[in-house]
């Protein structure tokens, strides 16, 4: 009976001690929300119950909308414009939950929860590149108390995504349930939707998407804005008939588009440039990238295949568009030399995705390959995927000369030196060209740096690129087998 009586005073010491302790801890964070006088934290539930008073948490409708993590630039600036212009802010903070490894929501924040109650703290932003002379800041978490005609209402932003990688921000609007509440709240949301539509902060620019090390989900998490060397037309070295191929299906076709649009024919269009490596194909991509006006240029990787889906959405949002796929033979060579079903499932998801882009889609896909003959015959051999296939060869006698013109330094080359060039090139590719200018004006700098380029610095430099390397070297550079 002692023991009895021993373990009933414990008991009850036990759930003293515990009601002390709750009491204290409820009391602790209390004075917490009260602190807000000095600067320190405050607890989000009684700022928003003061915000939104006489209307109780009961009387408020909490609406969310989700939005790809790769559009936060323009959800950025929409929400400085609305709340800025158009919507009184009477408070702005972060939030963060003192247990919880997700971000809080709304409802998380209006509940006066004692055990993992939300505070308001300093907001954080992150810097955006895209493109411009000063990065975006933007946003990654935060709570907005807001007031339009007389209407008290809160704005949410927050990260949202699945398995821990985050794929998009969420809005959520908190409102007085009522015709005026939900009118804002439909407002809100289109302004953003519309913003979305636009795509003002990529459009026009040079793409690709960011993608997650280590990521399982094949999702993106953002959006890398690229700036490629300007390349002029004169800087093209092709030949004549090339360059008139070149300019009718992509500039030519791009100006008259709207006008063959109202005459029935299809906007999109499908361009193959082949060739040995070396010849300029990536060169005029760079030129077409600066020449088409208005067109977006997404530049897709062959490990990123996975994520052409998602490549293709952005090209339909920001078009009209130009996606680029170099070396397409790594993913689209013929079904009997594949080795996994792997292998074909990314070949048909690029068919399916150059299938399916309608005929009023401005859209122009580009695919390059050093080796058209080991292409899958449903892609190069189809009408409708490929409408026109654009040789690369190798630079004939006038095309050396220019592209000597073009990379040999100005000032220190001989009219005399520049046909013996042309004469010893014959039948190498135009990056060849490029790295034998570059060797030889590094013998003649060696040698004296104000002196002009000479027969024995083109024959060291020959000698280096084209023997002393062996033939595999040789095969690098451009120069053949021979």
């Amino acid at each position: 009976m002692a023991y009895l009586g021993w373990l009933f005073v414990g008991l009850l010491l036990g759930f003293g001690l515990a009601f002390f302790f709750r009491t204290k801890s409820f009391a602790s964070v209390n004075s917490f929300a009260d602190d807000g006088q000095d600067g320190s934290p405050q607890l989000v539930a009684p700022l928003l119950k003061s915000h939104f008073k006489p209307t109780t948490a009961s009387e408020i409708t909490i609406t969310e909308r989700r939005f790809p993590f790769r559009m936060r630039a323009d959800l950025q600036r929409t929400i400085d414009k609305v709340f800025g212009d158009e919507i009184t802010i009477k408070h702005f903070f972060g939030v963060r939950s003192e247990y919880s490894h997700c971000a809080p929501t709304l409802t998380d924040c209006i509940l006066e929860s004692v055990n993992n109650p939300t505070y308001s703290i300093p907001p954080e932003y992150e810097e955006l590149d895209l493109g411009d002379e000063h990065p975006l800041r933007v946003l990654k978490n935060g709570l907005w108390l807001l007031e339009v005609d007389g209407v008290s209402f809160a704005v949410m932003l927050s990260p949202c995504g699945q398995y821990g990688q985050v794929t998009g921000m969420q809005f959520q609007i908190g409102v007085p349930l009522s015709s005026e509440g939900s009118q804002i709240a439909q407002r809100f949301f289109k302004q953003l939707e519309d913003a979305v539509a636009r795509g003002e902060s990529y459009r026009g620019k040079i793409l690709s998407l960011e993608q997650a090390e280590h990521s399982y989900s094949g999702e993106s998490n953002g959006i890398t804005v690229h700036k490629l060397r300007e390349v002029r037309r004169e800087d093209v070295i092709l030949p004549a008939d090339t360059l008139i191929l070149l300019e009718r299906n992509v500039v030519h076709f791009a100006r008259n588009r709207n006008r063959l649009s109202r005459l029935g024919m299809s906007k999109k269009k499908g361009i193959l440039f082949y060739g040995p490596p070396g010849t300029g194909k990536t060169h005029t991509i760079h030129h077409l990238a600066g020449s088409l006006d208005g067109h977006t240029t997404i530049l897709i990787s062959a490990e990123q295949v996975g994520l052409l889906g998602e490549y293709m959405t952005l090209a339909r949002l920001l078009q009209p568009s130009m996606v680029v796929m170099e070396d397409v033979d790594l993913i689209a060579r013929e079904r009997t030399s594949m080795e996994s079903v792997c292998e074909e499932v990314l070949l048909n998801k690029l068919l399916n995705e150059m299938d399916g882009l309608k005929e009023d889609a401005e859209i122009f896909f580009i695919l390059t390959t050093n080796r058209s003959e080991a292409l899958e015959a449903a892609l190069a051999s189809r009408p409708g995927r490929v409408d026109q296939a654009i040789e690369f060869p190798l630079p004939d006698a006038e095309g050396r000369r220019k592209l000597v013109a073009l990379y040999a330094p100005k000032a220190m080359l001989d009219e005399g030196l520049i046909d013996e060039i042309v004469h010893r090139t014959d039948g190498v590719s135009a990056a060849f060209i490029k790295e034998f200018m570059r060797r030889a004006t590094q013998f003649s700098v060696e040698r004296d740096e104000n002196s002009r380029l000479t027969d024995a610095d083109m024959d060291l430099a020959l000698d280096e690129m084209l023997f002393k390397g062996g033939s595999l070297n040789r095969k690098i550079l451009g120069a053949g087998q021979d």
